[in-house]
């Protein structure tokens, strides 16, 4: 199943493409897509894994650029 995020604050283009990649290591991920212009973040992945998937991609996120913040759509 597919789950669509905002990242809010999101000021680099560098750092979107670190998040993308450190999201998609994640255990259950089955992909994962950020577009930076629209600063969106696309998960792939089983509805069962969603909350864990969701707390460790805000954690990633966070220690690559602290001030964003993953919000649902």
């Amino acid at each position: 199943m597919r789950y669509a995020y905002t990242l809010e604050n999101l000021g680099c283009a560098c750092c979107a493409a670190k998040m993308e990649e450190a999201v998609r290591k994640i255990d259950g991920v089955r992909s994962a897509s950020v577009v930076f212009i629209t600063a969106r973040l696309v998960i792939d992945a089983d509805e069962r894994d969603i909350g864990d998937i969701e707390r460790s991609a805000a954690a990633a996120i966070k220690k690559i650029e602290s001030k964003v913040k993953l919000k649902k759509v």
